[in-house]
């Protein structure tokens, strides 16, 4: 298959960057032994301390150290190195730990890609809508110009409109990165591989980044991460989450995967130990084989809720147009629609607030959204949550005229 090889990650990422002299952490050079470099804390947590009187009566306090093997007196590894093997055997085709990067959520990595790339008052980035709000965000908090080509929404495919995309692409230089989101949030849809082929063959010389988050809850004969393009396209970058499928938001764990040169641009980058021994540590116990297993079986019944009843179920009620999307996350796309079947954002948006505000559910409006209009986003639940949607939505959309 020929290869576009029009990417040079020098040219791409910023001068000032590329000529980075990065902080180097105490941790970066040893991490055993008698540890006095770090100024930590040697007696340990203090939480975790033994302080009682001295014996010899002088007044002075003996400190014992009761430090538990978390070690969280010290620097985590500023790299993550056990996570990201786990990564490596969670996700098979990544070519080696030099192309997995961690960071404080995706939302870090988002905004590090944007720094290390784009000049600000001068460069500009590509999203699709209706996509992940924070590419547009992190654009403007670091003065970078957003182009806009939509996805094609007809019939709610949520494809890429593959001709646009490349054209806008190549006729605009000051175009640095891609954002591609697959599954789609907030479509659910999984773009199509040879689309993205098309794309990353385009022969445009910058970043295109396919985010991720939902990847694991895609139906196997549909698709898979794209990560296994990385060792292929030196262009591209995919970025995962802890946050879904490993059902550990609160951890603030993202992943991003991609050539060792931007893997190593953004490790310069980054603030010294950004992720936390806390967020590392629970994120090796996910990584097990016995979590990871648990992990899929978890999937598979999300999945299993998704399709056999949440989806049927919301079809069944009144005023509920469709569910549009691919359906390839752990949420559903459902439309709402008039007496007279035309999309109704009203009815939309004063389902969401009275559930919200009186029912004691909480859904996403995204009515707003390009190619969403009059839609709920609506994360599927354990089984009895999901129960408790379907009655609480056919009662409240049976009292609709």
């Amino acid at each position: 298959m020929a290869v576009s090889h029009s990417f040079d990650a020098k040219r791409v990422v910023r001068p000032n960057i590329r000529n980075l002299v990065p902080y180097r952490c105490a941790r970066d050079d040893y991490s055993e032994g008698i540890l006095l470099d770090a100024n930590e804390n040697s007696y340990g947590p203090v939480f975790q301390v033994s302080i009682t009187e001295s014996k010899d009566g002088n007044g002075k306090l003996q400190i014992e150290s009761q430090a538990d093997a978390q070690q969280l007196h010290r620097y985590p590894d500023p790299f993550g190195r056990e996570v990201k093997q786990r990564i490596l055997k969670l996700r098979p085709s990544i070519p080696g730990i030099d192309n997995v990067f961690l960071g404080v959520g995706s939302d870090e990595v988002i905004d590090l890609l944007v720094r290390i790339i784009c000049q600000p008052g001068k460069d500009a980035v590509m999203i699709t809508p209706p996509t992940y709000g924070m590419y547009k965000v992190v654009a403007s908090i670091n003065d970078v110009d957003v182009v806009k080509v939509p996805l094609v929404v007809e019939g709610g495919s949520f494809q890429l409109d593959v001709d646009a995309v490349i054209e806008a692409a190549l006729g605009n230089p000051a175009i640095k990165i891609i954002w591609l989101c697959s599954p789609g949030n907030p479509t659910g849809t999984y773009l199509k591989e040879a689309d993205v082929r098309k794309v990353l063959e385009s022969g445009f010389g910058g970043v295109v980044v396919i985010d991720e988050a939902y990847v694991d809850f895609l139906r196997p004969d549909k698709g898979e991460s794209y990560a296994k393009l990385v060792g292929e396209y030196p262009g591209l970058f995919v970025m995962q989450t802890m946050s879904k499928s490993f059902g550990l938001a609160g951890i603030r764990l993202g992943v991003g995967i991609g050539g060792s040169e931007i893997v190593g641009y953004l490790n310069n980058a980054k603030a010294p130990y950004s992720v936390s021994t806390l967020s590392l540590d629970v994120a090796k116990a996910a990584l097990s084989d016995e979590s990871v297993e648990k992990m899929w079986r978890v999937v598979a019944s999300i999945a299993d809720q998704r399709d056999s009843y949440l989806i049927p179920e919301l079809k069944q009620l009144p005023h509920v147009g469709g569910i549009i999307g691919g359906n390839d996350a752990n949420f559903v796309l459902c439309r709402f629609v008039d007496s007279e079947g035309a999309v109704s954002n009203k009815i939309a948006k004063e389902l969401y607030e009275e559930m919200a505000e009186n029912q004691g559910l909480v859904v996403r409006y995204r009515g707003s959204d390009y190619g969403c209009e009059g839609c709920l986003r609506i994360t599927v639940g354990t089984i009895d949550e999901n129960k408790i949607v379907i009655d609480t939505m056919r009662k409240l959309l049976n009292a609709i005229p």
